[in-house]
């Protein structure tokens, strides 16, 4: 079902360069105002001044936001600093790692286009999600350049197709390009330019789903861009490079794909609750749907440490039969490890839910936590920024903390996840439902500015 097909990438000239880790940034998402300035001092070809997040002294709704960016990278082609390949490929691109646990891995995908479906065909499948004013930027960007600065991450099953086997064989001796990212991953690229096996690819891929991990609002913005053409020019030939996007795409089975959690910091206003709970009160409040055991000894990084670790061993051991995840109250320096209980799914919300969602311990989180038990109204936890959302648990404890000295109207309130699984995040997807807004953290991250695909209407994709 998947259209998959190479494509001459654009990319940073190394011999206009000292180093490409000046260059590349992590998505556009994740970058805030802080590491934002840090990425313009780094280098004046940093990708952040193309693939653009904040403004600031501008509000996100300026012009000048989208005019800079197309002169910069108008500017760039003609230095030379990005250079296109001559002919279409399709890159392999592995990530050395390090997990915060020590153990090394190495995540194995490609980078390739493919060619745009609307959710309802079943051939690209979300499971998040999309925001309008997301996508109303990133489809201004896309406007004003011409171009897909970063791949949109995907996953499809594997099923014994062999399809990055396939592609290795046509390995090259040294990579294209070799890149360090902040946490000291190494990512690696190499072209696949060998038609017999570009053609062997796309046969493989058209019997396959793709599943967005990570991406689904520049997804969104490809298929509101490709519409907005057809509706100014008529329909567009299959090979027009707007029915396409560009996606980094990784086997679900790959032994490196790694989806750590995401913990949410909640902010508990002083209205939801009058006076803020105490964690007694709390406790109370959480004993109707979970069983709470008190974390106790020590500095309130080992608390943390310890339940999360407890929470790691009773998933080893095979124990964790239902929904856990930590508490922690900076403000009484408390910490729990709350269990479901099996009666709590009778919720009426929970159970109003599809089996597949209501196994998700996020949604648990959502529905029974804060929707019924805290009566944080979803509305206004993404109107407010009532919940932010933490990969690394010693941030988020770190934030907690500071926010507690800081607000006396609020009571920050730390929970602390398990990840979500892989084939939870296909199951939801099959079943056409939605996760819950940060379900899912896949690491490392791809770059941004490793490859990037300019669009030009006069050129064609190469199709088999």
């Amino acid at each position: 079902m998947a259209i998959v097909a190479p494509f001459r990438a654009l990319r940073f000239n190394p011999q206009k360069l000292q180093r490409l880790e000046d260059v590349v940034t992590p998505p556009y998402d994740i970058i805030d105002e802080k590491n934002q300035a840090a990425f313009q001092t780094r280098n004046p070809y940093n990708m952040i001044y193309l693939d653009i997040s904040k403004s600031p002294g501008k509000g996100d709704n300026s012009e000048e936001r989208y005019n800079s960016a197309r002169k910069y990278f108008t500017r760039w082609q003609e230095e030379e600093v990005l250079i296109r390949e001559d002919a279409p490929a399709i890159y392999l691109y592995y990530i050395d790692y390090t997990l915060p646990s020590g153990i090394r891995l190495t995540r194995k995908g490609l980078v390739a286009l493919v060619g745009l479906a609307e959710f309802s065909e079943g051939t690209v499948k979300p499971h998040e999600e999309t925001f309008a004013t997301v996508t109303a930027d990133r489809l201004r960007l896309m406007d004003a350049c011409q171009a897909q600065f970063s791949q949109i991450f995907s996953l499809y099953a594997e099923e014994g197709a062999g399809i990055i086997p396939t592609l290795e064989k046509g390995l090259p001796e040294k990579p294209l390009y070799e890149v360090r990212d902040a946490d000291g991953g190494k990512h690696s690229i190499w072209p696949i330019m060998d038609e017999e096996i570009l053609a062997r690819v796309q046969d493989l891929f058209r019997e396959k789903s793709v599943y967005i991990a990570d991406g689904h609002h520049r997804y969104s913005t490809a298929l509101q861009y490709r519409k907005q053409l057809q509706e100014k020019q008529g329909e567009l030939l299959p090979p027009n490079p707007y029915n396409f996007t560009m996606m980094y795409l990784c086997p679900m089975d790959d032994p490196g794909l790694t989806v750590l959690p995401t913990h949410r910091l909640v902010t508990l206003p002083m209205d939801v609750i009058p006076g803020l709970p105490t964690m007694d009160e709390l406790a109370t409040m959480m004993a109707k749907g979970f069983t709470l055991e008190e974390i106790k000894g020590g500095s309130r990084e080992i608390l943390v440490a310890e339940v999360l670790a407890r929470m790691d061993d009773r998933l080893a051991e095979g124990k964790k039969d239902r929904t856990m995840f930590g508490l922690y109250h900076a403000g009484e320096d408390r910490c729990f490890l709350l269990t479901l209980k099996e009666e709590a799914l009778k919720n009426r919300t929970l159970a109003n839910r599809p089996p597949a969602l209501r196994d998700l311990d996020v949604v648990i989180l959502s529905d029974l936590v804060l929707g019924d038990i805290l009566g944080l109204d979803y509305e206004r936890c993404e109107h407010d920024n009532l919940v932010r959302y933490f990969a690394d648990p010693d941030e988020a404890l770190d934030v907690a903390v500071k926010d507690t000295i800081k607000h006396e109207n609020a009571l920050p309130l730390l929970f602390l996840m398990n990840n979500t699984k892989v084939l939870q995040v296909k199951r939801v997807a099959d079943e056409n439902l939605i996760m819950p807004h940060k379900s899912t953290y896949f690491y490392p991250k791809i770059l941004t500015g490793l490859l990037l695909n300019k669009l030009n209407p006069d050129e064609e994709i190469v199709l088999k």
